[in-house]
């Protein structure tokens, strides 16, 4: 019996030497972007992309609020069709003017893909290198303290142990 719990030691005190053995470092994606001039172009390039097209949706959104003053004070003076009409035209401006702005500021709009096509290829040249100094220097985990990100950015692939949490479930790879 003594040795079964010589042996449990050892091999809790193996684990554990094993888990410090693990190296974590930590880096600031915002300030590494911030150092970087092509990425500074490319933010000034996007905000001044983003002002243009703030300006034009202003400027429809104005149209449409003198559209509307008109309409109200020639209100009294035009027929039930004519009403109709002029307020058609109003709805149609609005909805226009909505269009434009989610086409340029919606989810999977023209902004998003302009940060993508300026900004994505130097996130994934910074990826690249702390991929290999994780490597180089034998990082298990290195976090990203950034305001914006606060995540994990890099993961060894042999301290995952994902598979062995499926199986420990009764699950494998691939099933439901």
């Amino acid at each position: 019996m003594k040795l079964k719990k010589i042996l449990i030691l050892i091999v809790a005190l193996a684990a554990s030497s094993n888990m410090a053995a693990q190296r974590y470092a930590f880096i600031d994606t915002d300030y590494i972007l911030e150092q970087i001039p092509a990425y500074k172009e490319a933010q000034a390039e996007i905000d001044a992309q983003a002002e243009k097209w703030q300006k034009q949706i202003s400027a429809r959104y104005d149209e449409i609020e003198s559209m509307y003053t008109a309409y109200k004070a020639e209100q009294v003076l035009l027929t039930p069709d004519m009403k109709k009409v002029k307020e058609q035209e109003i709805i149609q401006k609005e909805k226009e003017a909505k269009d434009f702005q989610k086409q340029k500021f919606g989810v999977e709009g023209d902004l998003f893909k302009l940060r993508q096509e300026l900004v994505k290829p130097i996130q994934e040249s910074v990826f690249e290198a702390v991929q290999k100094m994780a490597e180089q220097k034998s990082y298990a985990v290195i976090f990203d303290k950034a305001a914006t990100s606060s995540a994990i950015i890099y993961a060894s692939p042999k301290y995952d142990q994902s598979e062995e949490i499926l199986q420990r479930l009764g699950f494998t790879a691939g099933t439901e």
